[in-house]
């Protein structure tokens, strides 16, 4: 076939490795510059490309396009593949036709990278043949392409659930539904809400869904239509006979006749939304087969994931925080509900519809909130006369010394911006390594 893959990025070029060795005619286009590393890859892969726009009438030529996720499917190029009909599909449906291997696949609001890094160190520490992938780690597709593997843990995006048709998770994780990217979604819950049970496409009876009973948007989505495979219910509410629970301070989790029991107060991850990944991982490796001593070794060592409430240290008796990974509303609040000091918050970004208003039983927690962004004229407006400082930034810098100058000894900088990064930075990764090198160069 001739495949057009859109996007030159970690995805794309897994994408066309892939292709190209199943004897596919490959042509990657993007409408922005590729980096050097890439350009690299694809020349020497003999991959032919371009770069800075797209050649619609060689893009138009297409059997198949395979998207990167980050584009939107109302992007011109993407809508005249759609007009002419052309299959417009995702790495992950692509990759999952080239591999026997079985499947994790776990997605939700907030939780997912943290619930994928720690399933798959799970699995790796009990021996597994095991890669990580999706939006996580390296390509899904690439890994297809170079590696044999018997199990895949994939952390999957709602847009990378949009471009899948045929592909079936073997065990699938939904973590929560909150109003996120509602942007790509018409501003629409429910929309947004549909995409995320894309999780579940396809499965049959053997197959496991795992999902939180306690997020009243999933119960929802669950009671609309039956599903044939194994549903695995977590909760910190409810008692399921099969799936996990937190029962007097206790996780407790059964799949069969295999049971698991783990003390929170012996995790090094802390938080409400800890237990509730821990227990999402603890359904997913039992359901794949590991030995419940492995898994509760494991969750207890499990120091958590870059940018999320991640803690760099203290400087004059202020602790700083990194989670830059929470770019949404439903993310601050679990970070928020975890600390346990005043906190001097840093917010903002590119707004994504948010509504703040679950945000505010925190506020007695907050000293000041720090808005970093190039429009923090909303932000700015949810908090004034809630917090008693309130000062508005558009620069990390500015805003790092504003928030040092507003901390006391004993208070906490938490990073947490609710927003996404794009109008002062390249990704949530950048702003949160930025954050920690300006408390690497100020520490004195």
């Amino acid at each position: 076939m001739k495949i057009v893959i859109l996007g030159g990025g970690i995805s794309g070029f897994g994408s066309a490795v892939l292709a190209k060795k199943h004897g596919h005619e490959v042509f990657l286009s993007d409408s922005g510059a590729i980096g050097a590393e890439y350009k690299s890859r694809l020349d020497e892969a003999g991959i032919p490309y371009e770069e800075g726009g797209h050649t619609e009438e060689r893009v138009l030529q297409a059997d198949e396009a395979i998207k990167s996720p980050g584009i939107p499917d109302k992007a011109p190029i993407v809508k005249a593949l759609a007009a002419k009909g052309t299959p417009v599909i995702s790495e992950i449906e692509f990759a999952g036709r080239y591999t026997n291997a079985k499947t994790i696949c776990i997605t939700g609001s907030n939780g997912k990278t943290t619930t994928t890094t720690l399933t798959y160190n799970i699995l790796k520490d009990a021996g597994f043949n095991v890669g990580l992938g999706g939006n996580i780690g390296e390509s899904f597709a690439l890994q297809v392409a170079t590696t044999e593997r018997d199990w895949y843990v994939l952390e999957l995006s709602s847009f990378q659930l949009d471009g899948m048709r045929e592909f079936r998770a073997d065990i699938a994780v939904l973590l929560n539904i909150t109003p996120d990217h509602l942007d790509r979604y018409n501003h629409s819950l429910e929309l947004y809400a549909a995409s995320k049970m894309g999780i579940v496409r396809n499965q049959r009876a053997d197959d496991t869904f795992i999902y939180c009973a306690d997020d009243p948007v999933t119960v929802q989505m669950l009671e609309k239509q039956p599903f044939p495979m194994r549903c695995l219910p977590f909760s910190v509410k409810h008692i399921p006979t099969q799936g996990a629970r937190l029962e007097n301070g206790i996780i407790r989790a059964k799949v069969g006749t295999r049971t698991l029991k783990l003390d929170p107060q012996g995790m090094k991850i802390r938080g409400i939304h800890n237990i509730y990944n821990s227990m999402a991982a603890s359904l997913a490796a039992l359901a794949a087969g590991a030995k419940p001593q492995s898994i509760a070794k494991t969750i207890e060592s499990f120091e958590g994931v870059e940018h999320r409430l991640q803690s760099l240290g203290e400087i004059g008796g202020i602790e700083w925080i990194n989670d830059s990974k929470a770019t949404n509303v439903d993310a601050v609040w679990y970070a928020l509900e975890s600390m346990t000091r005043p906190v001097v918050w840093i917010a903002g970004g590119t707004d994504k519809g948010n509504d703040y208003e679950p945000l505010y039983p925190f506020t007695p927690k907050i000293r000041a909130l720090v808005c970093m962004g190039v429009n923090n004229e909303k932000l700015v407006k949810a908090f004034r006369g809630r917090i008693d400082e309130v000062q508005s930034t558009d620069s990390l810098d500015d805003a790092m010394t504003r928030a040092r100058k507003l901390a006391q000894p004993g208070d906490a900088v938490l990073l947490s911006p609710a927003c996404a990064s794009f109008d002062l930075f390249k990704n949530y990764e950048e702003r949160g390594k930025l954050f920690a090198e300006w408390i690497q160069k100020n520490k004195k």
